[in-house]
């Protein structure tokens, strides 16, 4: 009886089937390599990634904050002619389109990394339905090896009771009368 065959004993077919399938996208997972998904990106997606990672970052922060403040400086005193007075209407302008193209990019980065992470989270589901079957296969493989376990025990203690028996039998028989238990 091969391997195959006492998992089919064990579960029922559809998870067998299932169990097999599961081991069969594990194998060639394994066969492929952890390449990952990085690799085959569009140069968009990576432009994407880029600019939503540099527009996250402390770096882009500090580095925006300090070029508005020098910005309103320079044209709150005057230092050099005013370009963009008092409402800033130009920062305003500047902000407003940096922010229109910006957001999209951020949003096709966003929607990349949730559809690898829809795919990380249907492979965790296969992986624990793939452990509790491996799991339920394992609880049965030990409770076959108790009854086994059990069988001979009861087989061992069912021979030494008739061996007993003929003892306590054979020393009736002698005339010596039987030993106190």
């Amino acid at each position: 009886m091969t391997h195959a065959d006492k998992q089919r004993d064990h579960l029922n077919e559809d998870e067998a089937e299932l169990l097999r399938q599961l081991r069969e996208v594990r194998r060639e997972q394994r066969l492929c390599g952890s390449q990952g998904s990085a690799g085959k990106l569009s140069s968009g997606q990576r432009v994407a990634d880029m600019v939503a990672a540099t527009m996250g970052s402390w770096r882009f922060i500090i580095i925006q904050t300090t070029i508005l403040v020098f910005w309103v400086i320079l044209n709150v005193t005057a230092y050099v002619q005013r370009w963009d007075p008092y409402p800033f209407i130009l920062l305003n302008l500047a902000l407003s389109f940096q922010a229109a193209y910006a957001a999209p990019f951020i949003m096709m980065s966003q929607n990349r990394q949730q559809d690898i992470d829809r795919a990380d989270a249907a492979a965790d589901y296969q992986i624990n339905i793939k452990a509790e079957l491996e799991i339920e296969l394992l609880h049965e493989k030990l409770d076959a090896l108790r009854e086994k376990e059990v069988l001979a025990l009861t087989e061992a203690v069912r021979l030494l009771s008739s061996q007993l028996a003929k003892s306590e039998e054979a020393t009736t028989m002698a005339g010596q009368p039987a030993p106190e238990q």
